[in-house]
């Protein structure tokens, strides 16, 4: 396979430039994830009087030591908490991610009860729904570590009560497509949230500690007359000796997760360490690279081979139709041994390119190779020429191509993704498997120039048509307000906040993630009896 050989200056002032840019804004996100971490810790002292583990000592204890832990959605709720960004501690109220438990692959879902009691934070729900929908899409065991005060209601919507729903629904239907879900209540697990522990298959109490009931004393005293304690209504002894709601009854914390390894250690689910070893060359150019490799100007040109150099095996990249459709890369290559074919742009879509990736598209799904897309496009081509050419009906095909593929498609967000060029791209609309940000990825339907200068000419040839005049001063506030519309909900943590992908990551980490990511879906698609049908869209 022909090798790239990057061009690149790595001591060059653009480089060292694009560099300090990416830098700075990892730096900002890892500042904004230990802002969460350092507030769930600050419960560290109630938490030991009670004898208990913080939710991510919880979790540290229950991986594999030294595996990787891919967490999920780190940025969720960012800014939906306060809009001041130097207090918003994102993350929904759950530390979620894939991780390795007794040498399996499991989805882990813990609640981060050191914030609010547990309670969902901004867009937990919506995280708690896509981290199902991964577990059900890749077939992976799903343990849950629940501590929750349920939904807070000092911020109900009842659009959230009914759609919470789905959370519960989801639980039943990964039971029923043979992946088990094992759960520890470390803690309260009340009223909705009862049935998060009830439709579990295994179910670990804590003693002292596990509270699951429909209604709590107070409750139960309004509603009925009836007094009880919560140890008498919903404790671990009385759930494990008369209720029979509780499986296992556990002393402590490490005595649950201790629990809760056991059971999946013979569970005799395929292990991680099960496959043959794969043999591959590392990237001839260092992944640690792609921090000085993206502008941080998205109007300034990239060769997105310099991007593929440094994250496919030994740099080798066998393009298909390098000279047609040019501004359209695709080709075949290799992440740790895993067979991958990726399409990605340096420019607008046109006809030709859109063509070209139908093409090969239709080419992995034939050979059963999975899809990357790298986006870095500012969208289709418009113009005369180009709407002659065809671009609807071959921006439709490739749409089309995305929409049915049959192969496991991975989304990463490098650059710019516009307009239908992140639907013809793959964008979140269309499902990936997995589906991640670099820090200075940006999102819209077109670019807030774009919005403005469109809106301005619009404006121009309606006071034409009225005979009035313009008024200049109305036409700049009016282009302020636009451009900072758009812009303000362009960036990646803008984006990730909301769930429209699965975190925001550093490009350095791009390519051990991928490769995790494609053995996941690789492996999930061996398990699967049946393809899952499955859909979170918000109403």
């Amino acid at each position: 396979m022909p090798l790239i050989q990057s061009t690149l200056s790595k001591s060059s002032e653009t480089f060292r430039k694009n560099g300090s840019d990416m830098l700075a804004l990892v730096g900002r996100m890892r500042e904004i994830e230990q802002r969460t971490r350092d507030r769930s810790a600050r419960s560290k002292e109630r938490f030991e009087a009670r004898k208990q583990l913080l939710p991510r000592e919880r979790v540290a204890l229950l991986l594999d030591p030294g595996a990787p832990f891919i967490e999920l959605s780190t940025l969720a709720g960012w800014c939906c908490d306060t809009p001041n960004e130097d207090e918003t501690a994102p993350g929904g109220g759950i530390i979620a991610g894939i991780g390795v438990v007794s040498g399996v692959r499991c989805m882990v879902n813990a609640s981060d009860s050191g914030i609010a009691a547990g309670a969902l934070q901004p867009y937990g729900l919506d995280k708690q729904l896509r981290v199902q929908e991964i577990a059900l899409e890749n077939r992976l065991p799903y343990i849950q570590l629940v501590e929750s005060a349920g939904a807070n209601l000092m911020a109900y919507r009842v659009e959230d009560f009914v759609r919470g729903g789905s959370m519960f629904r989801n639980l039943a239907r990964l039971s029923a497509a043979g992946l088990p879900v094992v759960t520890v209540t470390h803690g309260s697990s009340t009223a909705g949230g009862a049935y998060q522990t009830g439709l579990s298959d295994y179910i670990v109490m804590v003693r002292g500690r596990t509270r699951a009931f429909l209604a709590g004393p107070p409750l139960l005293k309004a509603a009925t007359g009836e007094v009880a304690t919560e140890e008498q209504l919903g404790g671990a002894e009385m759930h494990t000796s008369v209720s029979g709601v509780g499986d296992y009854l556990a002393e402590d914390d490490r005595d649950a997760i201790g629990i809760a390894r056991k059971i999946v250690a013979d569970l005799g689910w395929e292990r991680v360490d099960d496959a043959v070893p794969l043999e591959w060359n590392e990237p001839l150019s260092s992944p640690e690279e792609l921090v000085g490799v993206v502008p941080s100007d998205h109007r300034r040109p990239l060769d997105m081979r310099e991007v593929i150099a440094r994250l496919v095996d030994g740099s080798d990249f066998l393009e298909i139709g390098a000279n047609y459709g040019s501004a359209t890369l695709c080709g075949h290559a290799h992440i740790k041994g895993q067979a991958i074919g990726i399409i990605t742009n340096n420019g607008p879509l046109d006809p030709a390119g859109a063509n070209k990736a139908t093409h090969f598209i239709q080419l992995c799904c034939q050979s059963g190779t999975p899809l990357l897309y790298l986006n870095n496009t500012t969208g289709f081509m418009v113009g005369r020429a180009y709407e002659e050419a065809g671009m609807i009906k071959h921006g439709s095909k490739m749409i089309q191509a995305v929409t049915n593929a049959t192969v496991p498609q991975i989304t990463i967000y490098c650059g710019a993704s516009y307009g239908a060029g992140n639907y013809g791209m793959c964008g979140r609309g269309f499902h990936p498997r997995f589906c991640f940000s670099w820090p200075n990825a940006r999102t819209a339907v077109m670019g807030a120039d774009q919005a403005a200068g469109t809106m301005e000419i619009v404006a121009r040839a309606a006071a034409e048509r009225r005979g009035a005049s313009v008024s200049e001063s109305d036409l700049a506030e009016q282009r302020k307000r636009i451009t900072d519309l758009f812009s303000g909900q362009m960036s990646a943590f803008y984006t990730s906040a909301r769930l429209l992908d699965d975190g925001v990551i550093d490009p350095r980490d791009t390519r051990e993630i991928l490769a995790e990511v494609l053995d996941i879906c690789l492996r999930g698609d061996r398990r699967a009896v049946r393809p899952l049908q499955f859909s979170v869209a918000r109403p």
